[in-house]
């Protein structure tokens, strides 16, 4: 690695760590033109970090806010005080929050007959040879972003006349779970987006916009921490490990990373505000379409097209 490889990888995974387009997916297209299928385990967890400080950086009073509604929760429940209905704004977000993570365990369920976990299948996902599986999950985070956007104007009818519905601010437990479900799914295959797949979940389940993108990434957050402590954990129990690491270009990465997901964040907030989403529908579909034909080819050919390799199953 040298610096401008830290630099690139820290762009990349700024970007496409906050905007609806799939990091994994982007990783995924990277490694199968490139061939390399390895990257350092230290260093990738120091890149989640730095995407990490970047949504802290903007959503810091409300973390806290929501850091201090848990802990009231909690003591009212100690008291027996606690009553559903009458939670604040910020604690019934922090309880969404809580409930949108649940589906998150069931990454961890055996798949029968085999070694593997369900998490396991986005590795196995991300072979060559099953390039297909990336464009497919890509057009169907276009085709989820195109729903989710559709529901800016809803209309309801009652007795023949026409009502427009206005959006919701609060979070239910079915939105939580529908939600959290989306990012459980896009955790699996690589090209769903999971700030695109849980944002346009909340749309169709008639969420404000801007309220569903803060919570699709306060949901992301702690998703952000649990990669980064697995990741730790592999790397510090893998013979790379942080060996050959120039901690000056972990440093640079890190950086990089968080000034660029900062950045991307507030451009994701500002596309959403201007009604511009059809540039990530429109970019989702065109690569997931790309990778369909160049994936269709390959499966005719029987070999990488960039590296000539036999794929690998």
């Amino acid at each position: 690695m040298n610096f401008f490889d830290a630099v690139f990888q820290g762009i990349i995974q700024g970007l496409t760590e906050f905007l609806p387009v799939s990091s994994s997916g982007h990783l995924a297209i990277c490694q199968h033109i490139t061939g390399m299928q390895e990257s350092n385990l230290f260093f990738s967890v120091m890149l989640h970090l730095g995407t990490l400080a970047a949504v802290l950086a903007i959503y810091f009073k409300l973390v806290i806010k929501l850091f201090s509604s848990l802990v009231s929760i909690i003591r009212k429940m100690v008291k027996r005080q606690f009553k559903w209905k009458e939670m604040t704004g910020e604690e019934n977000l922090a309880m969404m929050i809580l409930i949108g993570l649940i589906p998150l365990f069931l990454l961890f369920l055996p798949i029968p007959g085999t070694d593997m976990k369900l998490k396991d299948v986005a590795e196995k996902f991300s072979l060559d040879g099953y390039f297909m599986v990336v464009g497919l999950a890509l057009l169907g985070t276009s085709v989820l972003l195109f729903f989710g956007n559709l529901q800016r104007t809803k209309i309801k009818v009652v007795d023949g006349k026409k009502y427009r519905v206005k959006p919701r601010r609060r979070y239910k437990i079915p939105d939580a779970l529908a939600v959290g479900t989306a990012q459980c799914v896009a955790a699996i295959f690589p090209g769903l987006s999971r700030s695109g797949s849980t944002l346009a979940v909340s749309q169709m389940r008639g969420i404000k916009k801007q309220v569903a993108l803060d919570y699709s990434f306060l949901l992301g957050t702690p998703a952000i921490v649990a990669a980064a402590l697995l990741e730790t954990k592999d790397a510090l129990f893998s013979k790379e490990g942080s060996t050959n690491v120039n901690f000056f270009y972990v440093l640079v990465g890190m950086i990089v990373a968080a000034v660029v997901g900062f950045l991307a964040i507030k451009l994701f907030q500002w596309l959403l505000n201007t009604n511009r989403m059809y540039i990530f529908i429109l970019y989702t579909a065109g690569v997931g379409l790309i990778v369909m034909v160049i994936s269709i080819i390959e499966l005719i050919a029987g070999h990488n097209l960039f590296t000539g390799q036999p794929l690998h199953f």
